[in-house]
């Protein structure tokens, strides 16, 4: 009788053992992941991402697993991506920067969105407010006129006698994002000139109107990163001082950059993450703004340019390239 009864409790735990397992299987966090980047030069972005998760407990492959699409430097591939991403239905998709975020709340007003950066969220109708965006985004808002403004400031500290400089920015730029930086150049006693360009014949003639101008430097926008390359090697020809906002840009050749420090906000969009896996709604997380913000000097380029460096400047940078 009691090797009867053994036996049942043994085959009924049996039973019950796959059971149990599966009620203590991990949840898998699908993760969207959208850039108009290519993958290498996303990479240091990506990396921050996954070491964000990691951070909060995440294994990927295990506990989360990112699906990401690239848009090689063509961002009219973007809505195509963000469709693929909506497609697989993903639990989160984080994107960046406006492009990628714009395409994406195009493609779904219900999978929530977490901006790693952007500018004028409210402006560009991404939420309706940075306390509570009240839709499917939130995320970190990018103040793109700080940084423009502030390229302006920085040229003309290293050029005292600066009196023109071209914005060169891509058609997604805001009007709002122009219009503060020509202010802030008035202010400055420095005439703003904006060209937008759009591919590489579009880049081609912006440099054509820029060597029939008395152009004294060049703030160059972090959405014409696939060019960064050609706009160095054509202001080392010219001898025009450059600004952008990230630091791959200096990295790049150019001589300076002043902006949030963007792996921090791809970092720390794994945070936000987090939350809305763990239920919380994107449309009561507050959006934020970027804490650390970094100057970076190319000191080889300025040496190339035959330029010094204040020694006020030099003092303000948190790092200057030999």
């Amino acid at each position: 009788m009691n090797r009867c009864r053994f036996l049942l409790t043994s085959l009924a735990g049996a039973v019950a053992m796959p059971c149990a397992a599966e009620a203590q299987a991990v949840k898998v966090a699908r993760i969207g992941y959208l850039s108009p980047l290519s993958a290498p030069a996303d990479s240091v972005h990506m990396a921050a991402f996954r070491q964000g998760l990691r951070d909060i407990g995440y294994v990927e492959g295990q506990s989360a697993i990112v699906e990401a699409r690239y848009a090689d430097d063509n961002s009219a591939r973007l809505p195509d991506l963000a469709a693929e991403l909506v497609r697989l239905e993903v639990d989160v998709i984080v994107a960046a920067p406006t492009t990628a975020v714009r395409a994406t709340r195009q493609a779904t007003r219900t999978i929530p969105i977490v901006m790693a950066f952007s500018g004028d969220p409210i402006g560009e109708r991404f939420v309706a407010g940075l306390a509570r965006p009240a839709g499917n985004v939130t995320g970190h808002s990018v103040t793109v006129t700080e940084t423009t403004t502030k390229g302006v400031e920085l040229l003309k500290t290293l050029v005292p006698r600066l009196s023109h400089v071209t914005h060169l920015v891509t058609a997604g730029t805001t009007k709002r994002t122009i219009a503060e930086t020509d202010s802030a150049g008035r202010t400055l006693g420095i005439r703003v000139s904006t060209i937008s360009v759009d591919g590489s014949r579009g880049l081609e003639d912006a440099f054509a109107t820029i060597q029939r101008s008395p152009v004294g430097g060049l703030v160059v926008s972090l959405t014409l990163q696939r060019d960064w390359k050609e706009i160095v090697e054509f202001a080392l020809k010219k001898r025009l001082p450059t600004v952008s906002g990230p630091r791959q840009f200096v990295e790049a050749g150019g001589l300076m950059a002043y902006g949030p420090h963007y792996p921090d906000l791809f970092r720390r969009a794994a945070t936000y993450v987090d939350k809305i896996f763990k239920g919380a709604k994107a449309g009561d997380l507050p959006v934020e703004q970027p804490t650390k913000f970094e100057l970076v000097i190319n000191f080889k380029t300025a040496k190339a340019l035959s330029l010094t460096i204040p020694p006020s400047l030099l003092a303000r940078a948190d790092q200057v390239i030999e």
